[in-house]
């Protein structure tokens, strides 16, 4: 079970990194049509008007790709940020107590968040919604990556819940290195 639920996080880890990369390609396609543009007028006197239609849009929706799909990832790999100003003075019973409260009020909150936003995904598909830019997009297109790192990451939680009322340690403690090193 192991080896599939990190299977799961770096193939998630590795969708957030190609959206990375189609977000500086698009970004790097505008600016080579934006200096062309200048060009053609610093030579003819006109500019040529080359846009790639709604790349601002396609741009934000592939932040918000990334950003959520890399959610999991992060969490199994110590990547997130932790305030340990508290817990670090805490005697090691009641600091392993206040990780796993804090993981157990995460993995509510993901959960929720997960499904709600799948709910608002079939709520697009169910309506049509689309998005208002030049190209109008299908909505449930770029909810979609945002649901599933939702629920990865809810998944992420709760494997990390169960491993710690197991007795491990939490991932970010070191065993998430492992994640980045296989």
């Amino acid at each position: 079970m192991r080896v599939v639920l990190d299977f799961i996080y770096r193939a998630a880890g590795g969708l957030a990194a190609l959206f990375i990369v189609a977000i500086v390609a698009l970004v790097f396609a505008q600016v080579c049509l934006n200096l062309a543009d200048k060009i053609a007028a610093a030579l003819f006197g006109i500019g040529i008007g080359l846009t790639i239609p709604s790349y601002a849009d396609f741009t934000g929706f592939f932040l918000a790709a990334s950003t959520f799909l890399a959610l999991a990832y992060a969490l199994r790999a110590g990547g997130h940020i932790r305030v340990t100003l508290l817990t670090n003075r805490l005697p090691s019973r009641a600091r392993r107590a206040a990780e796993i409260a804090v993981t157990l009020l995460a993995l509510v909150m993901s959960g929720y968040a997960a499904w709600y936003m799948g709910l608002l995904l079939l709520e697009s598909l169910e309506f049509g919604d689309r998005s208002a830019g030049m190209v109008s997009v299908p909505l449930w297109l770029p909810q979609m990556p945002v649901a599933l790192g939702l629920a990865i990451l809810t998944l992420a939680l709760a494997d990390e819940l169960v491993c710690m009322l197991r007795g491990a340690l939490p991932s970010w403690e070191g065993k998430g290195e492992n994640l980045l090193s296989e």
